[in-house]
């Protein structure tokens, strides 16, 4: 029996967009089967669809707390009136940023989870 062989690159993507379509509207359910399908698709090793279900979690996170840091001073830069407040407001940037890390990290686990499911479920078929 060959080994089924598939793409961690594109189990992370579509991972990733399921983790931002799914993780928000259905908390834990969304996660994992964001999981299973990134899993599904980086198929060859177990420890590769939890690596596809991983990544696909964390990046979602990572990409949000970049945002919430940076939102800070491009508000200060639309409303100039909010300047004398940077200091306040980028603290607040700051603790969101951190906090959206910390959650991403239940969307990674809970994805490291689907995707062993899914690269078991792959191996199981082909």
């Amino acid at each position: 029996m060959s080994e089924p062989r598939g793409s961690l690159l594109l189990g992370v993507v579509v991972g990733f967009f399921l983790h931002l379509i799914l993780g928000g509207s259905i908390p834990i359910v969304g996660d994992l089967i964001a999981g299973i399908v990134a899993g599904y698709l980086a198929a060859g090793s177990l420890g590769k669809g939890a690596l596809a279900g991983f990544l696909s979690g964390i990046i979602g996170g990572i990409i949000l707390a970049i945002i919430i840091a940076i939102a800070p001073f491009l508000l200060t830069t639309i409303f100039p009136f909010l300047a004398p407040y940077l200091k306040y407001i980028g603290i607040i940037g700051a603790l969101g940023a951190l906090l959206a890390v910390l959650f991403s990290l239940k969307g990674a686990i809970i994805g490291c989870i689907g995707g062993v499911i899914g690269a078991l479920i792959k191996t199981k078929i082909s």
